[in-house]
């Protein structure tokens, strides 16, 4: 008989070795996939016993030319059906793989759940049913450019669950790929030295090390296999099998350490060890992966599925423990190997450490990559510093001007009471970023890097502006978020990046506001328009204030601590009109008055009506807005916009027009032939933080010639 296993790509070598020691003739080897040969029983033992394989498919007939509607149903009418289930059992079919005339995969799955009813109305004058959730028997269809195979599913889904695993971390890594890097790793060529993973997470890797180390199969435990409700299925036999694997399981002396900073989800890794029965076998400890100290003195292996982007902005939680795991290892793991799995080569380089080896692996979708290290007295030395080294000599004039920065700034953040405000904005040209303190807390976004730089040497700098960041200005990395401007890889694009949903407040000129640092591409307060918040809250006494573009609400606010009779505040996002509703609320504000509208802005104001005495007005710089007959461009659209605003102005009512265009120049002539008139406020709207970049914005005030 013949069977095919699935796995990751990465892993086929490694269940090719394991299946011929199991027993069994491999035949094909494939991206994904091993072909072999078995009899029942001896498939049946490896669906037992495999730790790299998936699924287990045995082969029913495959055909070259099968390529369209007719051929598929001919193909599947003429299989022998009754082999493998009877007229009063259920079944489900799955389609894999498409081509020109057979382009919808449910289509064909329904082409051959035809052909398999039609067989048994004609034998049995009686058909079986479909039950796509829990069929007794699966059939398996796959479609390639040769033609199509067939196939049973004979273990049934996801063997890479073991079972034991009902709690898992942030980041979790499959059970079958965990068992790869041990064997990897080269730990299980003598299982009585130390093996200890200092990010563990939800316990996988030591589990997974146990069982292998203890030679216990992992389907052992496992309710039901798909091979059970099969004509040719023995109890007897099956049962013998069971008790012949359970004999072959041993007792090695393990000494196996996991290590987690996080507290809930070490409590996880216990409670999966506690179901594997192996919680007295594994010491897991609450413990600081940045912080490494020594936890054996025979060295032995550290192996690691190091956390990496999982959640948003969490870069420079990843930089430093980068560097610090490098500084660790060498400082209390001398003559230990290492093999540290992740995603980014730039955070691996972080070590610095020479690798040996390097494996490459899919997890899920995303792409990752184990490296194999050897600690040694020559690698130990090359580094003696226990701070983590920098990548550039230059990055401590970095360091210099966000430390210069802050302390000019110091009496003005102190008498104007600021709490949130821009420490450094591009001031050198090769570290191009901005760095934002909010409290305890600091923002650091990259611009996009010249032509000239390359990826590498740009993520380099951001390494050293994350590090330094951090260390001169006193701020522990989880607070830092940072913004990255990436070209993504392969399917990382189709990852959804975790939420932090972590939110601070802080307050401004008598205002409090929600922000949220990790979440979003903004954090909620446009930093530089502090003093046009200012302007609006000193001159909105008894004003009708309507704020366009509104974003989080926070000039309405100003507006409302202002004393504003009406607020009319609207923006198109949902989101941050609730945001908007929770700055209102953080500030106690209540009036029936005071109302939110969702809305394009530029749809709104084309059919506004009304009068507004203060008007707040900041557009995007583009927009593809569907009122516009091209994409909104505020540098060409603005005098139509200010047409539409004009009418919904009182006449002795003030506008604030302000926008971040670089180089944005006003229509003076327009603006005349509206009858308005317009003062450049830009200066007089940069507060000391922004000094430093003239052109972050251009801010007007506008009212009737």
């Amino acid at each position: 008989m013949q069977f095919i296993a699935l796995t990751s790509i990465g892993i086929e070598n490694l269940l090719v070795d394991e299946l011929t020691e199991l027993g069994a003739t491999v035949s094909k080897q494939t991206v994904g996939s091993v072909r072999f040969e078995a009899d029942s029983l001896l498939a049946q033992k490896v669906c037992l016993s495999t730790r790299f394989a998936t699924r287990v498919l045995m082969l029913i007939e495959e055909k070259e030319g099968v390529n369209d509607k007719d051929s598929l149903y001919k193909f599947a009418r003429l299989q022998p059906w009754q082999e493998w289930f009877g007229p009063t059992q259920t079944f489900a079919v799955d389609f894999n793989g498409t081509n020109d005339s057979l382009k919808n995969t449910q289509f064909s799955g329904l082409v051959i759940k035809d052909a398999i009813v039609d067989y048994f109305n004609d034998l049995f004058e009686q058909r079986p049913n479909v039950d796509k959730q829990d069929a007794n028997v699966r059939v398996v269809a796959r479609l390639n450019r040769h033609g199509v195979s067939l196939y049973i599913d004979y273990s049934g889904p996801r063997l890479s669950e073991r079972g034991y695993r009902q709690g898992q971390g942030k980041a979790p890594i499959k059970e079958h790929l965990a068992a790869a890097i041990i064997k990897r790793s080269g730990w299980l060529e003598n299982v009585n030295q130390p093996l200890f993973d200092p990010c563990c997470g939800a316990g996988t890797i030591l589990i997974e090390a146990a069982g292998m180390a203890r030679n216990e199969a992992p389907g052992l435990f496992r309710e039901g296999f798909a091979f059970e409700r099969l004509p040719s299925f023995r109890v007897a036999k099956f049962k013998e099998l069971k008790e012949q694997l359970l004999a072959n399981i041993t007792d090695p002396k393990l000494w196996l350490i996991g290590h987690d900073y996080d507290a809930q989800v070490l409590d996880k890794a216990i409670a999966n060890a506690q179901r594997a029965e192996l919680d007295t076998v594994i010491k897991f400890k609450q413990s600081d992966a940045t912080k490494l100290t020594s936890v054996a003195k025979l060295p032995g292996v550290v192996i690691s599925n190091l956390p990496y982007g999982e959640r948003i902005g969490s870069m420079a939680e990843l930089v430093n423990l980068h560097r610090s795991l490098g500084v660790g290892f060498k400082k209390h793991f001398n003559h230990w190997k290492l093999a540290l799995l992740g995603m980014d080569e730039s955070l691996f380089k972080l070590l610095k450490l020479v690798k040996q080896k390097r494996y490459k692996f899919k997890n899920g979708p995303l792409d990752v990559e184990l490296n194999l290290y050897q600690l040694d007295d020559k690698q130990v030395s090359l580094t003696s510093d226990d701070k983590p080294a920098l990548n550039f000599e230059g990055s401590m004039a970095f360091a210099n001007r966000l430390k210069k920065n802050k302390q000019g700034l110091k009496n003005w953040l102190k008498q104007n009471q600021v709490h949130a405000y821009r420490v450094y904005d591009a001031d050198i040209p090769e570290y191009n970023v901005a760095v934002d303190i909010y409290g305890d807390s600091a923002v650091i976004f990259e611009y996009a890097a010249p032509k000239e730089i390359d990826e590498k040497t740009s993520e380099k700098r951001l390494q050293d502006v994350i590090s330094l960041t951090a260390q001169q200005l006193d701020i522990a990395p989880e607070n830092i978020a940072v913004k990255v401007r990436k070209k993504q890889k392969g399917e990382e694009q189709y990852t959804p990046m975790a939420k932090q949903n972590r939110t601070m407040v802080v307050e401004e000129f008598g205002a409090k506001f929600k922000v949220n640092l990790f979440d979003y591409l903004d954090t909620g307060l446009f930093l530089d328009h502090r003093l046009a918040r200012r302007y609006i809250q000193e001159n909105a006494k008894d004003k009708r204030f309507l704020n366009l573009f509104a974003y989080t609400g926070t000039a309405s606010v100003h507006a409302a601590i202002g004393g504003a009779k009406a607020i009319t505040t609207v923006d198109l996002s949902k989101t941050y009109l609730k945001w908007g509703q929770d700055n209102f609320a953080l500030n106690d504000i209540s009036n029936t008055r005071y109302r939110f509208e969702q809305a394009d802005c530029l749809k709104w104001l084309e059919y506004a009506q009304g009068q507004y005495d203060l008007i707040f007005l900041d557009p995007p710089t583009f927009s593809n807005s569907k009122r516009m007959k091209d994409a909104f461009d505020v540098q060409n659209d603005h005098i139509k916009l200010l047409t539409w605003v004009k009418k919904i102005l009182s006449p002795s009512g003030t506008l604030i027009f302000s926008n971040n265009k670089r180089g944005f120049v006003m229509d003076e002539v327009g603006l005349m032939g509206l009858g308005l008139k317009a003062e450049n406020i830009s200066e007089k709207t940069l507060s000391p933080d922004f000094k430093r970049n003239k052109k972050i914005h251009n801010s007007w005030l506008i009212k009737h010639g």
